[in-house]
């Protein structure tokens, strides 16, 4: 027998989520995280997921993993020990970065700490100029001169950042050659293969991060790679890219550094897929895990997507508080607000709720993992939302004694409030962060909520979707089928494909078609190098992207390029869309101004015809109500009155059926809270859309 069964996995800070799709039928299941070896968790919950399904691992045609092991390494610093060799007179880039401050008004600001401390940036004299033309070579005697003091200091990774190495890599590529025929067990990372684009900062700090975290995923994705072949997946694994597409474990092992924000990828994806089953132009994604909470704004069934991202910011909402990354990813906000986000006093005396997380070990207080402090799990079981004995499938029991004990200690106590209400305080501030970050994100992409439909999951995002879109304006949810591992079944929906972004400075009024077509003929052949990889054969599109701004300005916006070679007759036609794309950010053009072109990107994807079909909803049935299986008492958190709700079981749900909120709907992975003046129906895909009463 052929196999066929497509299986996604994603490894979260609390949860590992599973999704598993054969033909018509899908299998999910959810597990605790295994911090110490990650890939421990993997094969638990593949060992349930087959049992569930009836498969055995030689079923299993492809795997699809996620994972935040990189993300997770930098803002804990436990990553490789990492130098940095670097142009004569560049060493403290990555300290002096931008010169900006992302708070003016603190005197006692603290700026992220680079990853490669000082002592480990070192120098070698060599330069080029801004065309790459050599204007110094490279000092080979003082290159083979750092290699005793590299084995002195036991660096595990190397990365090499050179002074316009990204529009002529030659001298990069010789230290290469140099070192690691002098040091051939230790990787190497050169920006001019990880973000092949101006600005030092940027470049550095993300060839930094990639050498950082080169050897732990490495070491990772092999040790993954061969307890999957022990135990009988002999399927090709792909990995998800922050980008929003997939590639082979030999890609990922050379830039880690690109699945940073794999598994919230996942989560916009799996929106995406939602929102164009449904012919939903304009949605706003709602992921809420065990550790964060993303929000990802959604327009024609395509995530906003950026080239930067920060990591381990030490302000919260505070850009430039952050490590820089230079990479494709798909654009979204993420705070730490899961339901393992901790809950604190505050210096002056408020409720205050994350970054710190509880994570899986020891979780939440009420995991009876040896956890004592309050989490937004724990405020949710008191006010009862959970159900202590089905939660996560009923695969962990829930102890509300110990929930109450550490709420009423770390939060009762200091306010005066007994636990049901200090609980009440949580679970309001979560939302309220949550509902900020989604006005902060849509503000700052120059867009509006109004009209707007929230996607809800993770195995938090129902619980908290409706009260989340009130505050946020927002009167319809709509909760898909699998939602609580939600990410893990966005993998299932990717493509294939890889984002290479080169810089070619350009402007109009001197543009050099010939030249701007061999450095894309150059990127596309590359991009499809990386896809043939793991496409077998599959048909491909192709997009081209220029970034552009008026001559002066500081930033650049995308516009759309065709796929095909540029002729002179182009040029104008592009200039025209950047002038309509900068009115469409900005109000207005700016008349008489030239227009420079900083740099290119080419992504290759497999089509999404190529993928195969989701499997079926359910058959249409007639509407109407359906009895609840039980109720359950719950502290209302609008008005904190005390009810008993109804409590149905989402897998006798037919389509059709409608439910009057206060009322919750239970399934394995998550519940969906119907909040009183919603009215939840399933729709004809079994999907729970809500809609709030006008008011």
């Amino acid at each position: 027998m052929t196999a066929s069964a497509r299986l996604a996995v994603d490894i979260g800070g609390t949860f590992t989520d599973l999704a598993l799709e054969q033909g018509t039928r899908r299998s999910t299941v959810k597990v605790l995280t295994t911090p110490a070896a990650p890939e421990q968790g993997v094969l638990t919950g593949i060992a349930l997921i087959l049992e569930q399904s009836g498969l055995t691992p030689a079923d299993i045609a492809i795997v699809i993993h996620g994972t935040t092991l990189a993300t997770n390494a930098i803002i804990e610093r436990k990553g490789a020990r990492t130098a940095l060799v670097t142009t004569e007179g560049f060493r403290d880039v990555l300290a002096l970065g931008n010169e900006s401050r992302y708070d003016q008004y603190d005197l006692n600001i603290v700026l992220p700490e680079p990853l490669v401390p000082r002592h480990l940036r070192l120098t070698v004299p060599e330069r080029l100029d801004n065309d790459g033309e050599r204007l110094l070579p490279l000092d080979e005697a003082a290159l083979r001169a750092l290699v005793p003091l590299l084995q002195r200091e036991r660096v595990e990774s190397i990365a090499i950042g050179f002074l316009h190495a990204f529009v002529n890599p030659v001298h990069e590529r010789r230290a290469r050659d140099i070192l690691q025929s002098a040091l051939p067990d230790i990787p190497v990372s050169l920006s001019s293969e990880v973000s092949p684009e101006m600005r030092e900062w940027e470049r550095f700090s993300t060839t930094a991060a990639n050498a950082y975290v080169q050897p732990l995923m490495a070491r990772y994705l092999s040790r993954l790679e061969q307890e999957l072949r022990d135990l009988g997946v002999a399927a090709p694994i792909f990995l998800m890219l922050s980008g929003g597409g997939l590639t082979t474990v030999e890609t990922a092992c050379r830039f880690p550094i690109r699945l940073v924000e794999s598994g919230p990828a996942g989560g916009a994806i799996f929106a995406a897929d939602v929102a164009r089953q449904c012919g939903l132009a304009s949605v706003l994604s709602f992921d809420m895990g065990g550790t964060t909470a993303k929000i990802c704004l959604i327009d024609e069934q395509r995530p906003q997507t950026a080239r930067s991202f920060e990591v381990a910011r030490l302000g919260r909402f505070r850009k430039g508080s952050g490590l820089p990354l230079r990479i494709p990813v798909i654009e979204m906000v993420e705070i730490g607000a899961g339901g393992g986000s901790l809950a604190h006093v505050d210096a002056l005396g408020r409720i205050a709720v994350g970054p710190e997380s509880a994570g899986a070990d020891p979780g939440p207080a009420c995991y009876g993992r040896g956890g004592t402090l309050p989490a937004v799990t724990d405020a949710n079981l008191v006010l009862g939302r959970y159900d202590p004995g089905n939660f996560a499938g009923g695969s962990l029991r829930l102890d509300e004694e110990a929930a109450r004990h550490a709420l009423g200690h770390a939060i009762g106590e200091r306010l005066g409030l007994d636990p049901a209400m200090a609980a009440l305080g949580v679970i309001e501030m979560v939302d309220e962060n949550m509902s900020n970050a989604a006005r902060v994100h849509a503000i700052e992409s120059g867009k509006t909520q109004e009209g707007r439909t929230l996607i809800a999951f993770g195995g938090g995002g129902p619980v908290h979707a409706c009260r989340v879109a009130e505050k946020i304006g927002i009167g319809r949810v709509l909760v898909p089928s699998g939602a609580g591992v939600g990410s893990a079944i966005g993998f299932l929906r990717a493509p294939v494909g890889y984002e290479v972004v080169r810089s070619l400075y350009q402007r109009f009024s001197t543009f050099d078609v010939a030249g701007v077509n061999d450095l894309l003929t150059e990127m596309q052949a590359e991009a499809e190098r990386a896809v043939a990889q793991g496409s077998f054969g599959a048909p491909t599109r192709e997009a081209r992207l220029a970034y552009m701004r008026y001559v002066g300005q500081g930033h650049e916006i995308p516009v759309p390029l065709p796929a095909r070679a540029l002729t002179p007759e182009d040029v104008a036609a592009i200039r025209a869309a950047y002038d309509a794309e900068y009115t469409r950010f900005y109000d207005r053009p700016v008349p008489g101004s030239d227009v420079e072109i900083m740099s290119y990107a080419v992504l290759v994807a497999t089509l999404p015809e190529a993928m195969p079909p989701p499997p079926d909803g359910p058959a249409v049935a007639a509407s109407g109500r359906t009895a609840p299986t039980r109720s359950q008492t719950v502290r209302d958190t609008v008005t904190g009155e005390v009810a008993d709700w109804a409590v149905h079981d989402r897998a006798a749900l037919a389509p059709g059926t409608t439910l009057s909120g206060p009322a919750i709907v239970a399934e394995a992975e998550t519940s969906t809270l119907i909040g009183a003046g919603w009215t939840g129906t399933i729709n004809r895909l079994g999907y729970i859309e809500l809609l709030r009463e006008a008011t």
